[in-house]
């Protein structure tokens, strides 16, 4: 496994090296990076950017707002988060496995003494507190597993800048899933500095404390800060489009996440059609929305069309039974 530090904590350039080692470096080797942003809310891939962040609060503090490739809900960064990413080729590789990934993660800090556990879908808590979020994805059968580690981040901004006001925002539009939120710091038997504890992570991933960062050439370079103007940097991807919506309904579902729908329907055809939620997903929504554009909005008519759709490819943990019946129902 190679070790990867990031050199930046600019979040628009740690979004692009990941992308980087994902997309171009060497898929025989299996990677590991550590890095850190500075203030910073990176919301999941099929997020409405608009209903995540309190955006007044989000400019007082200097704090950026990034989306990312994968999905899930959106996390906060300072300089007392550190970030972990896992990049390895699992060839034939088609469900999502957070567990796996976390699961060192757990049990290092339980050697510790922090009784750290998984829980939920995608969360490593502590006594029920969440310090970790992570999410993943899944592509050609290459995986990115990347995760939050609250160590001693500002507990205070986390609650600020992810909650928006509803006197000031009015939107049916996907909020995170709250919970409540804590550093590992303060579980730590002894204590230690955040260097200390990131050179810990390293030695137990990497099962030796003489470990080499990759070195990455002017070449690689280059094309990291491309990827990170073309993408990281732009309002489109940040913040995207959404079409003005006549039908806009959400739910949670178990073991899924939030799913939104934003729908107009003309003569009972679907016109337009978007999804947001904290969802995880192999393959972009978007992909579905445009399939079912133009048809009926009618039981028949879209179980013909998805006759041979995996909808939990779109909507993990979810059926096709329960992806009609939610986009069928009025409210």
């Amino acid at each position: 496994m190679k070790l990867i530090l990031s050199p930046s904590t600019d979040p628009a350039f740690n979004l692009a090296l990941e992308q980087y080692v994902f997309d171009h470096m060497d898929r025989s080797q299996e990677y590991f990076m550590l890095w850190q942003n500075k203030n910073t809310i990176v919301i999941g891939k099929n997020q409405n950017a608009f209903a995540e962040v309190h955006h007044k609060i989000a400019r007082e503090k200097g704090i950026t707002v990034v989306r990312r490739l994968s999905g899930g809900g959106a996390v906060y960064h300072d300089l007392g988060n550190i970030n972990f990413t896992f990049i390895l080729d699992a060839k034939n590789a088609t469900q999502l496995d957070l567990h796996l990934f976390c699961q060192p993660i757990v049990e290092l800090l339980q050697s510790l003494g922090v009784p750290a556990e998984m829980n939920g879908r995608n969360d490593i808590t502590i006594e029920g507190k969440k310090f970790s979020g992570n999410s993943q994805y899944l592509k050609q059968g290459r995986i990115m597993h990347h995760g939050t580690l609250m160590f001693a981040s500002d507990l205070s901004v986390v609650a600020d800048v992810l909650n928006v006001s509803s006197d000031k925002f009015h939107s049916k539009a996907t909020k995170s899933v709250k919970s409540r939120v804590t550093n590992i710091a303060p579980y730590l038997t002894s204590p230690l500095s955040l260097e200390q504890f990131k050179a810990l992570i390293i030695k137990h991933i990497m099962k030796t404390d003489q470990a080499e960062p990759y070195v990455f050439s002017a070449q690689d370079l280059a094309m990291i800060q491309k990827i990170k103007e073309e993408r990281y940097d732009t309002y489109a991807w940040n913040y995207g489009y959404s079409p003005s919506c006549d039908i806009v309904k959400k739910r949670y579902f178990d073991q899924c996440g939030m799913v939104e729908i934003h729908m107009n329907c003309r003569d009972g055809l679907i016109q337009d059609l978007v999804f947001f939620g904290d969802f995880f997903s192999l393959k972009s929504p978007e992909i579905l929305a445009k399939m079912l554009i133009g048809a009926p909005l009618e039981q028949q008519a879209l179980t013909k069309i998805l006759k041979n759709v995996q909808i939990s490819d779109f909507f993990h943990n979810m059926n096709q039974d329960i992806f009609l019946s939610y986009l069928l129902e009025s409210e």
